[in-house]
């Protein structure tokens, strides 16, 4: 299965997403800050991001769009995971180079539907 790198500060979400996405046979890297994930897209090479949005240090816009800027990074798929789910934040999080974009609380077979659908392309 994938390498997946969760980029996500509360406790309670990494240990419920990393669970859960390890059941389905994935290998879960764990980023608790933005810069962390910045840094471990180039060091672990995931095959996919999930990045959270609202992080300390550096946000996930920024974090994504740094991603996006490196080209040793930039083909890595980012879906972007938003408790903010207000008109205009789905664009928001597509213009800073996200592929995908879900909600919190996350509804895990949509959330894993994507993350299928964009390891298959």
């Amino acid at each position: 299965m994938a390498k997946i790198l969760l980029v996500e500060d509360n406790e309670m979400n990494r240990d419920m997403l990393s669970r859960r996405l390890k059941r389905k046979g994935h290998v879960v890297v764990v980023a608790m800050d933005g810069a962390q994930g910045v840094e471990m897209s180039v060091s672990e090479a995931p095959d996919l991001i999930l990045m959270d949005m609202g992080l300390p240090v550096m946000d996930g816009w920024e974090a994504t769009s740094t991603i996006k800027a490196k080209p040793e990074t930039q083909s890595i798929p980012v879906i972007a995971l938003t408790a903010h789910a207000i008109a205009g934040d789905r664009e928001k999080c597509l213009a800073a180079g996200c592929d995908d974009y879900d909600t919190k609380p996350v509804e895990f077979p949509r959330l894993l539907s994507k993350i299928e659908a964009l390891l298959s392309e």
